[in-house]
Order: C-alpha cells, then structure tokens, then sequence
C-alpha cells in the first residue's frame, strides 16, 4: 500500500517526501555542483570534476536505501472527491529497480569516462553535467505516475545525450547527434499529440485516472482515445529503439564516444522501458489486449531485426564491433519487451518482473563489454579484427569479455543470461504466446552466431601484420579496469546467485 502524505485536507498539493524522491535530486544537485565548480577550478585540476560526478552518483544510489524496506512511498499527491490520491511520484519497487539500474549505469559510464574526457580533450564540466542531468531524468522517469512527468522527465534524460553525442571531435559526433536529435524530437511531437487525445478522452493526466476514464469513456471517443494510445506509445518505443523506430540507434552509436554509446544502450533504453511498461501496464489497462499483441508483433520484429543486422557485420568493417553492440542491443530489446506483451495478454503487470529482471541482467554485461571495446579501442581500434588474439596481449580483458558475450548468448558459464533469457521465455509461454517464444528461440539460435564468432576471435592468434602498440597504452587507466571488474564481478555474483535478480519475477511491483 502506497504511504500518502497529503499536507491539507482542501485537496492542495502535498508537502514533498524528500526521501522518495531523493536519488534523482541528488544527481541533479551533483550535476549543478560539477557546472558551478567548473567555472572556479583551474584546468590543471578540472580531472576532479569526474571524481565529483561518481561521488555524487554514489550518494544517489545510496539515497534508494531506506526505501528499500517497507510500503512504496508517493508524493506530489491530489485529493480526490473520493478521497483517494492521485500522485504524480511513487518510489515502488518497480521505480527503485530502473532508478537502480539507471544510476548504476551512470555511475559505471563515469567511470569508463574519465580517461576517455582526458585522451580525447573533451570539455569536462559540460560533459559531466550533461551526464549527470541525463541520468537524474532517467531516474526520475520510473518513478513518475503522470504524463506531464513522464515526458519531462524522458526530455531531460534525451536533451543531455544529445549533447553528450556531438562532444566527440572528430566531426561524427556531430552527425549522429543531428540524426539522433531529429529522429528523437519527430517522436516527441507524435507522442504529444497521443497525449493531448488521451488527455480529451479520459480529462486527466495521472496515470490510474486516465485508465479510469478511458473504462468509461464513451462510443465515439474510443477511437479517438485509442488512437492517443498509439501515438503515446511511439515515443517510449523510440528510446527503447523497438522496430521501426530503430534506425538513429547503429549510426548514434558509432558516432559518439564510447562511454557515451554505452550509457545509452543500457540507461536510455532503460528510461524508454520503464516509460513503455508504466503508460500501458497503468494508463492503457483497459486496453491490454490491443496493445498486448502490438508489442507482441513489434518484439518478433526488433529481435529479428537487429540480431538478422548483426550478423552483417563482417570482419573488416570500420567500428563494426560498436556497430555490432549497437545491433545486438536491438535485438536484446525485442526480448525486454515480450513480458510487456504478455502482461498485455494476461491483462496484469505479473510478467514485468521478467522485464525488470532481464533489464538489469543485460545492463551489467552490456556495459561491461562496451569496457572491453574501450580498453581495445587504447591500443588498436574498434574493429572486430582488432580483438583478435587479445588473450595474448591483455589476458583478464579477453576472458572478461567472453564472459560478458556468453552471458548476452545464454550460453554457460555465463549462467545469469541463460536465465534472464529463461524468465522471459517463461512470460511469453505462460500468456499463451507460445508463437512469440518460438521466434525467442530462433532469435537465440541466430545471436549465438556472431557471439561466439566474436569470442573466437580473442583467443585466436594474432595477426602478423598486427601494428605496434605504443609504450604507455597497454596498461589499463585504473579507473576502466574498475568499471571492468565492477561489471565482471557483478555478472560472476549473478551468475553464481541469480536468485538475487531472478527474485523480482514474482514480486509486487506495482
């Protein structure tokens, strides 16, 4: 049961609980702090501005601690005529599970960061206050229960990576922000325009109110309201890079710098997630089995177009091992979305647990293995050919990034992804989709390809014509080898004890 804490009995917005809604004002406050402190440091000592980013990251995640425990916590509530509350924030264990797993992220992107904003002369205050800013919207994002905050807060998570995308110097940044920033903005005004018909309809922008109106709404507005269903849904479908909203993601990835493409593939996909499951699984209940079998369709197209996509990337290919990540994170996406489709046909949010599940299952090892490229990219490059023979030259790199490709296959010992893989199957059957687990299952068969076609090459010998590498880059920056052992550690802990994840299957999350 939610704890309200209602300030007047006339039905006036609520004093704020300022310990829900602490982990995403605490990275906004670390954000303004690395701004204003840029302005007073001196260059030699602007490097702190990253170790100020990571503490404050810290802090935020520590902040989700005396929430952990106990009833979901709301704030920003309305008294209604009933008497009940309609709150625009609620700290549940579905909020706390994607705030964890969006500030994780940051944090794990800051650390990738901080020799990549020092080798490539990036801007340090703006880039750690764009990430920063980015990931106080992703974590404000599950946690919002209207649309106003939910578009707000998917704006404040997108605006910053936009930039974050164009800091790259080299003159591809700036391309593949322009095309992330129209393709993302063409998204929004179509999801504004759902909004204002669902608004019309049900004559309220809290989430449960509007699943209300919509039960009763009359004849000849459902077409309209369910037409505002759609167009809602195209915007969270965009961060999420769902087919055929997915064609910014390979081009936006290969463009940015890496830590940057990291974040996005596991934070901003986080954000969109959360936002898709909240409008439907809440809002657009009465709905369900309409949009259960468009997500149903849509997560057979997005598995099969981005693991089919990947498997074009050959040797050779500029950034094909980035591109490679960008196409595997499109097909790992279809997956994501299959609980949403069962709990859809099940006309209840039971599956999310999957969802939730398999999203922090594929945050560590996703991010994990964008380390490795990191670490690669130092000494050779971002081709698949230039991780051939990395066991010979950076042993603990080459097996962390097995593991990580094992764990994104399924395939043992990277035994948390096999069941992450194995919840989400068990969504799809138990909904009655047993069409959409066989396409699962294909799909499986396909990703194992290029997985293990790219483990195969860290163990295989070197090229003879491999170039040198210079004196200084074999070794690790401190800070990349901790997001690697982070991120190996996490998937080896998990793999050993999935119950501390695969827990959230048959929890309350709502």
């Amino acid at each position: 049961m939610n704890r309200l804490a209602v300030a007047d009995p006339g039905g006036l917005i609520q004093s704020v609980d300022w310990v829900a809604v602490a982990p995403p004002l605490i990275a906004a406050l670390a954000a303004l702090l690395v701004l204003v402190a840029d302005l007073f440091l001196p260059a030699a000592r602007k490097k702190a501005l990253g170790w100020i980013s990571a503490a404050g990251l810290v802090g935020a995640l520590a902040s989700m601690l005396p929430l952990v425990r106990g009833d979901a916590r709301s704030t920003f509530c309305l008294r209604t005529a009933a008497g009940t509350g309609a709150c625009s924030y609620t700290a549940d264990h579905f909020a706390l599970a994607f705030q964890l797993l969006a500030l994780g992220g940051a944090l794990i992107a800051v650390l990738l960061s901080l020799h990549t904003v020092d080798e490539e002369r990036l801007p340090g205050g703006e880039y750690w206050f764009l990430l920063l800013s980015s990931a106080a919207g992703a974590a404000l994002l599950p946690a919002s229960r209207d649309l106003a905050t939910l578009i707000i807060a998917l704006e404040v998570a997108s605006l910053p990576a936009f930039a974050l995308v164009a800091l790259r110097r080299d003159g591809r940044g700036a391309e593949g922000a322009l095309k992330f920033f129209l393709s993302s903005v063409t998204a929004t005004a179509v999801m504004l325009l759902g909004v204002g018909f669902v608004y019309a309809v049900s004559g309220s922008i809290h989430l449960t109110a509007i699943a209300d109106g919509l039960a009763v709404a009359p004849a000849q507005l459902k077409p309209l309201a369910a037409a505002g269903a759609v167009l809602t849904l195209v915007g969270f479908a965009f961060k999420v890079a769902v087919v055929p909203f997915h064609f910014w993601l390979p081009d936006t990835y290969t463009s940015a710098p890496l830590p940057v493409a990291g974040y996005l593939s596991v934070v901003g996909k986080a954000a969109g997630l959360a936002g898709l499951a909240l409008v439907t699984t809440i809002a657009f209940h009465p709905y369900a089995h309409t949009w259960g079998l468009v997500l149903a369709v849509l997560a057979a197209l997005t598995m099969t177009g981005g693991n089919v996509a990947a498997l074009r990337q050959r040797p050779g290919t500029p950034y094909s091992a980035v591109r490679l990540l960008a196409w595997s994170s499109v097909g790992q996406a279809g997956y994501l979305i299959v609980p949403l489709a069962a709990a859809g046909y099940e006309g209840s949010p039971r599956p999310l647990g999957a969802t939730v599940a398999y999203a922090l299952i594929y945050g560590v090892v996703n991010l994990g293995a964008f380390g490795v490229v990191a670490v690669v990219a130092r000494t050779s490059g971002t081709r698949l050919d230039d991780h051939r023979g990395l066991f010979a030259r950076n042993r603990w790199s080459a097996l962390a990034m097995a593991f990580f490709l094992l764990c994104l296959a399924g395939l043992p010992p990277g035994v948390v992804g096999l069941f992450g893989k194995v919840v989400v199957f068990r969504a799809a059957v138990d909904a009655g989709l047993g069409w959409l687990a066989v396409v699962m299952a294909v799909n499986v068969v396909i990703a194992l390809f290029y997985y293990l076609q790219w483990t195969a090459k860290l163990f295989a010998p070197a090229p003879e014509t491999a170039p040198a590498v210079a004196a200084g880059t074999l070794r690790t920056p401190a800070p990349l080898a901790a997001a690697l052992a982070l991120t190996a550690c996490g998937a080896v802990v998990l793999s050993v004890v999935p119950q501390l994840v695969l827990q959230v299957v048959d929890g309350t999350l709502f």
